[in-house]
């Protein structure tokens, strides 16, 4: 008896929105041959695009931002309150606060492009086609994170103790070192991730937070400027000499790795090129091993992303005393990252994220 064969996967259903009939064209050639995506329409603005997902159900969406009569933003609004489905902005450089404004308002990623997208443009096409395709890596249960702005009030001190840190700026002397360094590795996902968490510190922390965020260069500054907002921590992208202190955070700028120096009392930061050897860039790897020193003054957190990046770090931080925690496969937009530390037993804790921003919040 001939063996009945596996039913064929479907291709991933995609919609492209934007108000330029060249970039429509453009994009929708990116898959033209591709037998996995299947580009069922096109839309020139977020009104037509609305009804479009309505009458065709598709799996991804890629979407502009500045169009006539619905913008990218209202488009987004309607979408992820009526039918939740991922999106993947396509932005200019020119345009990185409204990117990250799209993320906060639930879109997946983003996708930074020229003014026009063309055949002579194949990094681009590349990586358009790639974060569509993630799109099977997504959990089951997707429905993008929509972050609500909170008051941030009052702390918490473990156990009664002081915080020893009173919330003002740490003045140039005496140097006062945070009392624990979290390091946070994070891809696709991670920008709407990070703004949750960050969203949940407190000014009273006696920690400083280091992120390496897989982002292009351009977007990093801007992106650490969000963060800087959400929260009463203060961030800023990295520069080579940084000097850590409680309350404060440190994005590693795109396509570099980031890396802290322990001189006594003293920790600063190292931000320069990455290596031959690294696999990822920023390198969570790099990063982790760098706090491991810190022993149990160290915590690694692993949130979504494709990839296993952070894995080799995280266990250098356990072998050293540290905490490793792992975000869950039911928040992880994609459970690469942590899925990979679970499944090499280098995770201390597996929490969903909001357990994570709570237990951020009390360090």
């Amino acid at each position: 008896m001939t063996t009945p064969a596996a039913p064929a996967v479907p291709p991933i259903r995609l919609l492209v929105v934007d108000d330029s009939a060249y970039n429509r064209r453009n994009i929708a050639e990116v898959f033209a041959a591709h037998p996995e995506v299947e580009v069922v329409g096109k839309a020139a603005d977020g009104e037509e695009a609305l009804k479009l997902v309505t009458l065709l159900r598709p799996d991804v969406i890629t979407l502009d931002l500045e169009m006539p009569r619905m913008d990218g933003f209202t488009f987004l609004r309607i979408l992820m309150a009526k039918a939740p489905t991922p999106v993947i902005v396509v932005s200019s450089y020119s345009q990185r606060e409204n990117v990250f404004k799209a993320l906060e308002l639930g879109a997946l990623d983003f996708v930074p492009k020229p003014d026009r997208v063309g055949p002579d443009s194949p990094d681009l096409r590349e990586e358009i086609l790639q974060k569509v395709l993630l799109v099977r890596s997504l959990r089951p249960s997707f429905v993008p994170s929509m972050l609500i702005r909170k008051q941030v009030s009052g702390s918490f001190s473990p156990e009664g103790e002081p915080t020893g840190f009173d919330g003002a700026q740490p003045g140039p002397t005496p140097y006062r070192p945070p009392r624990i360094v979290v390091a946070i590795a994070s891809s696709t996902g991670g920008p709407s991730a990070l703004l949750q968490l960050f969203g949940k510190l407190t000014a009273t922390t006696g920690a400083a937070f280091l992120v390496a965020q897989h982002m292009p260069d351009k977007f990093t500054r801007t992106f650490a400027e969000r963060l800087d907002k959400r929260g009463p921590v203060r961030t800023l992208e990295a520069s080579d000499g940084d000097v850590l202190a409680p309350a404060t955070g440190f994005v590693c700028p795109g396509r570099r790795c980031m890396e802290l120096v322990i001189r006594g009392a003293e920790l600063k930061l190292l931000v320069g090129p990455a290596a031959a050897g690294d696999k990822y860039v920023p390198s969570a790897d790099r990063l982790f091993k760098s706090v491991a020193p810190l022993g149990a003054r160290c915590v690694g957190v692993i949130l979504t992303g494709m990839g296993d990046d952070g894995v080799e770090g995280a266990r250098s931080i356990r072998q050293a005393g540290g905490v490793v925690i792992a975000e869950s496969k039911e928040t992880a937009i994609v459970n690469g990252m942590p899925g990979a530390a679970v499944r090499a037993g280098v995770a201390s804790e597996v929490l969903p994220l909001p357990a994570i921003g709570d237990y951020l919040a009390k360090l």
